[in-house]
């Protein structure tokens, strides 16, 4: 066991508090609309802590380590390009402020009511494959950071059987989300990730001071210093021989960030739970800050292990993760496990409990909210639509939670027994790629072109769902094929160029379609709630109109709205002209490596003194939030008509049924 008392004892009060919450909050969901999306209370700070506690996870934090692990500080430069862009999306509100503005709880709805009921349920069933197939190996991954991070055996034997030991502690961390979901849905995965969000947080920063008390900066700037020409760990313009974290990777990201804008539905219900589209756009305005902490931690770990196992001052103690990992015969397993075999080494005793309660409150903050988001998204944009009618609340909550069991039982055995083949950054983004490709096109058109049509939508994400299986199953074939194989060890492109080449193909569908079919505009003001359609209390104006609309500042923003708006713009403004400055110095003149880990150190500080700040600055504010959100659920008058169906003329209000012929 790597675990001592102690540490067991923080793993424990871990589980502790999680219980506390599923019993505390169950009474407050007593709705679809509240299982769904909070009943739409979430106020700015609950709204942006929680939904980035479920974005990271256990999962995307060890896909991060495997990242910078391989490609060092220097992957961190070309992500500063994204800054203008994701500053641009976040101020306009990009996709997220029309979506609230339709009301609609899953994004499947919208298309129902932008589009078709049938085109509702085909991207329901796409989005549920593609999320449960991308959503099948968290389960797996997350159990085996368990396994060897804690030092459990690889295998049990029980009754003369041989169990993988991946296979209980998969059962028992599915057990602990699916309790904490079928608790109280929404509202309780909410508060569960707010709070698991500011402990992970002070989590880190006292990581932070553990990795700076242990290694030196001379002994990482040094150490990263020695890496082999094209593999640079500093230099973020001397890694031509990292192909898979290379600049392009950043270059698509950026484009996906644009294009893929709420479009992974594994965060449905955080989309929808905004008590107002202000408020939603303010969350997304805040979460420049909100990853701060989390971000700096998910790089400078994995890049002092790298100094751990690779600095010859610490060659005794690195001996035995390198003896463990010469042990493991799979490749991926390797890059999955690296990070966490070196932390129980690094890490003195009670932070090493600390990093692992962290670490499964993350991937319990990502489980309850996919598993809540694919089992009801197969209830909700693919039974409730071919159904044509409302359910009552109760067999509506039946079939929702037994939807999400149901996601929950798949992962568990497609977990056990499929072999990762591709980093898990790589395996995310085909899977993703399936439903994505296509549905950005169906999405943006959908919210902001009238004359998106349901033959462009069709068009789109059966290019893009088609496009992403062929390159998923040539990326399978092709080493299997010795023709192919002597053109090329693998398949030329990457599970990020064929994301891109979907989606590029998946717009030019939907466009060429859509003019050709487009008969008469659509109806944008009825959808989006506006001028005589408008609903009372959905768009609350300030006291004080400004004069600042070219920066797309509304009457509803308050004076400390502006206060975040501006500095929003002055942090991401410094980022990304140092980046432009720093990028034209480079290849004009060149920097030396040395300057690189003088920049490096720089942000490194910087990070952890605002990493401080935001912290207390995000627990004020979002327990505010978290007291407003109960008090608003108390009281509130529930409309049980309110459980995502689209209604037609003939429908039948809840409770109805069709009278016999």
């Amino acid at each position: 066991m790597n675990l001592s008392i102690i540490d067991w004892l923080i793993v424990a009060c871990l589980f502790g508090g999680i219980a506390a919450v599923a019993l505390l909050t169950r009474p407050f969901s007593r709705s679809v609309s509240d299982f769904l999306a909070g009943n739409r209370c979430a106020g700015r700070y609950l709204l942006t802590l929680s939904e980035g506690m479920a974005a990271m996870g256990l999962v995307g934090t060890i896909a991060n380590f495997e990242k910078f692990y391989k490609a060092g500080f220097a992957a961190s430069w070309w992500g500063l390009m994204m800054a203008p862009i994701a500053l641009i999306l976040a101020l306009a509100g990009w996709v997220r402020y029309r979506f609230r503005e339709t009301r609609a709880m899953t994004m499947a709805q919208f298309f129902e009511m932008r589009y078709s009921r049938r085109f509702r349920v085909f991207a329901g069933i796409v989005a549920w494959v593609s999320g449960v197939l991308n959503f099948g190996i968290f389960p797996g991954v997350v159990a085996r950071f368990i396994v060897y991070f804690c030092g459990f055996p690889n295998e049990l034997h029980v009754w003369g059987l041989t169990v993988p030991t991946i296979a209980p502690v998969m059962a028992v961390m599915l057990g602990v989300t699916l309790w904490l979901i079928l608790s109280g849905g929404m509202v309780t995965v909410m508060i569960a990730d707010f709070l698991q969000a500011q402990f992970i947080n002070i989590v880190f920063l006292v990581l932070a001071f553990a990795m700076f008390a242990k290694f030196s900066w001379p002994q990482i700037a040094g150490t990263l210093s020695d890496s082999a020409p094209g593999h640079s760990l500093l230099n973020p313009f001397d890694q031509g021989a990292i192909a898979d974290f290379d600049m392009w990777f950043f270059f698509i990201f950026a484009f996906k960030l644009i294009y893929n804008c709420l479009g992974w539905q594994g965060l449905q219900g955080y989309n929808c739970a905004a008590k107002s589209p202000h408020e939603s756009r303010m969350a997304g305005i805040l979460a420049e800050w909100r990853g701060g902490v989390s971000y700096l931690m998910v790089s400078l770990i994995p890049i002092c292990v790298y100094v751990f196992l690779h600095n010859a001052s610490f060659s005794a103690e690195a001996q035995v993760v390198h003896q463990a990992l010469a042990g493991i015969s799979d490749k991926q397993i390797q890059n999955q496990v690296t990070v966490p075999l070196s932390l129980v080494q690094i890490l003195p005793v009670g932070v090493v409990g600390l990093l692992c309660a962290a670490m499964l409150a993350g991937s319990i903050g990502n489980d309850t909210t996919y598993l809540h988001a694919w089992g009801s998204i197969f209830i909700q944009d693919v039974i409730l639509p071919i159904r044509g009618r409302h359910f009552s609340p109760e067999q509506h909550l039946r079939l929702l939670r037994f939807s999400i069991a149901g996601v929950a039982v798949f992962s568990f055995f497609f977990s056990l027994f499929f072999p990762m083949r591709d980093y898990i950054y790589m395996y995310q983004l085909i899977t993703g790629a399936i439903y994505l490709g296509g549905s950005g096109a169906a999405i943006i058109g959908g919210l902001y072109w009238k004359r998106g049509t349901v033959a462009g939508a069709w068009g789109a994400l059966i290019t893009g769902a088609s496009i992403s299986v062929c390159g998923a199953v040539m990326r399978t074939v092709w080493p299997a094929v010795p023709k192919l194989a002597a053109l090329s060890p693998n398949f030329p492109l990457n599970g990020a160029w064929m994301a891109l080449v979907a989606s590029l193909s998946a717009i030019a569908v939907y466009v060429t379609l859509s003019l050709l079919t487009c008969r008469e505009d659509f109806n944008m003001e009825q959808l989006l709630h506006r001028g005589e359609y408008a609903l009372p209390g959905e768009h609350q104006k300030a006291p004080h109109p400004h004069r600042w609309k070219w920066l797309g500042i509304s009457p509803e923003f308050t004076r400390g709205d502006l206060c975040i708006y501006f500095a929003k713009i002055a942090w991401t403004g410094f980022w990304f002209t140092s980046f432009v400055i720093g990028t034209v110095v480079a290849l004009v003149w060149g920097i030396p490596t040395e300057m690189w880990a003088k920049w490096w150190h720089f942000t490194v500080i910087l990070g952890v003194v605002v990493g401080i700040i935001t912290i207390v600055w995000f627990l004020w504010g979002g327990m505010r939030d978290l007291s407003s959100l109960l008090s608003t659920l108390r009281t509130a008058k529930r409309d049980p008509n309110d459980d995502g169906t689209v209604t037609h003329a003939g429908d039948l209000p809840v409770g109805q049924s069709a009278a016999p012929k």
